[in-house]
């Protein structure tokens, strides 16, 4: 659990860790009935996040061939890039070994795949833009 309460600013940007440990059970306590997805651009092997989804966004992604997930924090349907433009084509749709999660396969249609932006203003490619160089220090990869 978070120690204290971040910006997003801080959480998105900053080089103190703050990972949030709660999340899951987060999830579990107010009642959202998702599964974790990993995206993966099919061309690069890049994870680009983790989202969930619910048996409605797994039917949407399916009809649309483009991410559609669940947003936990919203409590509503995101089908992803539907405002920035940045969508992920559905390549197709794998399930682990005891059904309890996916993988994405997509090709990026748009500029990234973050919600967040680089010093340039360039929508990020990824989320994972930072990495754990201590317990308590992130460090900005290219």
């Amino acid at each position: 659990m978070l120690t204290f309460m971040a910006t997003i600013n801080d959480l998105e940007e900053g080089t103190t860790q703050q990972l949030d440990f709660d999340k899951i059970a987060a999830i579990g306590r107010n009642g959202h009935q998702v599964i974790p997805v990993v995206l993966q651009d099919v061309d690069s092997g890049t994870v680009l996040f983790v989202g969930y989804a619910n048996e409605e966004a797994l039917r949407m992604t399916l009809e649309l061939r483009s991410a559609v997930l669940y947003s936990t924090s919203r409590e509503e349907i995101w089908h992803k890039g539907a405002t920035s433009g940045d969508t992920l084509d559905l390549i197709d749709v794998r399930v682990n070994c005891e059904q309890n999660s996916l993988l994405y396969r997509v090709r990026l249609a748009g500029t990234g795949a973050c919600h967040t932006r680089d010093q340039s203003g360039s929508t990020r490619g990824c989320c994972y833009y930072r990495e754990l160089t201590s317990g308590t220090t992130l460090a900005f990869v290219d």
